[in-house]
């Protein structure tokens, strides 16, 4: 396997093509033709399997490059939103985004194939830590009930968000910002 770094320019050309992948998932689900996912990321196919050559390849890509993406906005949103308790609504915002997006790659992510059951502790591994981070900050600074725990908050989210797809009239943005709201200390 080749170790060396990848170009700029190649790195971002992989960006541009997952983030592509994902919002074509989103829309047409995991099945998607590889042509509508290289339309979108204005490539042939050709770029998409010389990255990817399997859908599963570029599947596990997708999901590893959201949770990456959603790790690293919580040190950014602590340092540039005004208070804590901002940074944590945005990043539970930005939350609800990925796991609406994980709602079309469920079918796939729960089926027998071993490829994806490292997911599951990736995704804890990775965000656990900056919900957690994100909480404390909050507490900290007095906005939200000190001893909140990550995982149960996240699986919260995750809950309420379960219906958004497949009910008319579910605003799971919504309620997930009363729950955030919740955490809120009295006062």
């Amino acid at each position: 396997m080749n170790d060396r770094p990848q170009r700029a320019d190649a790195r971002r050309n992989k960006e541009v093509l997952l983030d592509a992948a994902a919002a074509v998932f989103v829309a047409s689900g995991v099945e998607a033709p590889i042509r509508a996912i290289a339309a979108k990321a204005g490539v042939g196919t050709a770029t998409i399997y010389r990255h990817f050559p399997t859908r599963a390849d570029l599947i596990v890509a997708v999901y590893r490059h959201q949770v990456e993406a959603l790790a690293e906005a919580g040190p950014d949103l602590l340092a540039a939103c005004e208070t804590p308790y901002d940074a944590l609504a945005r990043w539970i915002d930005l939350f609800v985004d990925f796991v609406v997006t994980k709602q079309g790659l469920a079918t796939v992510l729960q089926s027998d194939d071993p490829c994806y059951d490292p997911l599951h502790e990736y995704f804890l591994d990775r965000l656990e830590p900056v919900c957690t981070r994100l909480l404390g900050a909050a507490a900290a600074s007095g906005e939200i009930q000190s001893g909140q725990d990550a995982r149960e908050l996240m699986r919260g989210v995750g809950g309420l968000c379960a219906g958004a797809s497949t009910t008319r009239h579910y605003d799971a943005r919504r309620l997930v910002g009363l729950l955030v709201a919740g955490l809120r200390t009295p006062g």
